[in-house]
C-alpha cells in the first residue's frame, strides 16, 4: 500500500477530493500500481502557522 502525504494550506472539500483523486490516478499511471491501492494524507497548515524568510505568510498575505 503506497501512501502519499502532503502538507500545504487549509483547503476546501472539494480541492481535498480533486487532489486525492488526481494524484493517486497520476502515481498510478507512473509507477503501474493500481490506483486503489494508494493512500493519501492530506496534511493541512494555517497560515498562520507557517512562515518564509522569518516571516508569518499570513502576514505577508496582508502586505498583497
Amino acid at each position: 500500500m503506497p501512501v502519499i502525504t502532503i502538507e500545504g494550506p487549509v483547503l476546501s472539500l472539494e480541492k481535498k477530493e480533486k487532489l486525492a483523486r488526481e494524484i493517486s490516478q497520476l502515481a498510478s499511471d507512473i509507477m503501474n500500481i493500481p490506483k486503489d491501492a494508494y493512500v493519501v494524507f492530506i496534511k493541512e497548515n494555517p497560515y498562520e502557522n507557517m512562515a518564509q524568510g522569518g516571516v508569518l505568510i499570513s502576514e505577508k498575505l496582508k502586505n498583497h
